[in-house]
Formats: structure tokens, sequence, C-alpha cells
């Protein structure tokens, strides 16, 4: 249960982080007015029908650190914005024909040359799910949004457990 919950924490500040720009090197309005610039749901295109989350932001002044913990550099980024994605994948390593028990909870991040790597966070992993559940209200376009993020764990016979959290998007005008 602790490694799904940091799992899901892990995604909650990449959710949280979705947009943000550094007052230095702001990002303009009109960049700003695509909201699917900076997250992007992707459903059903996992193992077992996951969706697939891909976060976008820019560098603060501070420590920032991808989804793996590696610290977030300039070389780190593509068009000075941080990438970070969550998918479920079929469990590397299993032979042929052998019983697996769930997929592999994915962290997609960016190497030093600027290039997307995908690291194992965790197995056992049944499916992850992420609904917008941002109200619909025609005024509020482009502010903050809502994601329900659904984590389903298993052992490869049954379900688990499963994990749900919701989180808001804080840097999204």
């Amino acid at each position: 249960m602790t490694d799904g919950d940091r799992a899901l924490e892990l995604i909650g500040r990449a959710i949280r982080m979705a947009g943000f720009s550094h007052i230095q090197s702001p990002v303009t309005k009109s960049q700003r007015a695509d909201t699917n610039r900076f997250i992007q749901i992707q459903k059903k295109t996992g193992y077992r029908g996951s969706d697939f989350l891909t976060v976008k932001h820019g560098l603060s002044d501070g420590i920032d650190f991808d989804c793996i913990g590696n610290v977030i550099t300039k070389d780190r980024t593509k068009h000075q914005l941080a990438h970070q994605g969550f998918l479920v994948e079929r469990q590397a390593g299993v032979p042929k024909g052998a019983k697996v028990n769930g997929g592999s909870l994915m962290c997609q991040s960016l190497d030093r040359q600027g290039r997307i790597q995908n690291t194992t966070l965790m197995n056992g992993i049944h499916g992850l799910w992420i609904e917008d559940i941002t109200p619909l209200k025609p005024s509020e376009t482009g502010r903050q949004k809502l994601y329900k993020v659904t984590l389903q764990m298993t052992d490869g016979r049954s379900l688990q457990l499963e994990l749900q959290r919701t989180f808001s998007t804080r840097n999204l005008l």
C-alpha cells in the first residue's frame, strides 16, 4: 500500500506542477490558452486499457525533481519544459508464457540529452485511470482543473487494492 500511496503522490505532484512557468521566463498568454500543452491524458492506451498521463512544466528557482528523483536541470528539458509521464506497461522481464502478476507502473522523464526515458516505479499494477472531473463552466475555461486518479494493484489472481485520489492543477490560468 505504501508503494501505491507513493506513486499517487508522485502523480499528484506532477499534476500540481502542470503549466508552471518561472516569472523570469514566463509562458505567453497564447501558450497558456492551450492547457493541453501542459497536461494530456491518452485514454485506454496502456496495459489492460490503462490511461497515459503526460505533464509539462517549467523549472522553479529551487530544486525540482522528476518522478524518479533525478534533479531536473535545463538539460533535462525540451523547449524549456520538464516532461513527466505515467503509464502502465506489460511487466518487463517475464518469460514468454509465464503468469504475469499485473503490469508495471512506468515513470517517463527526460534524460540529460532531452530524450524520453522510461523507468519502472512498481510492479503488480492492474490499471491506472485518470479522469478530468472539472466542472464544466464556460466562464472558468482555462482555470484550475481537477483530476481523479485511480490506481489498482493486483497479485495477478485478484484485485488486491484500489487507491483513488483527486488532484488539482495549480498553475493553469
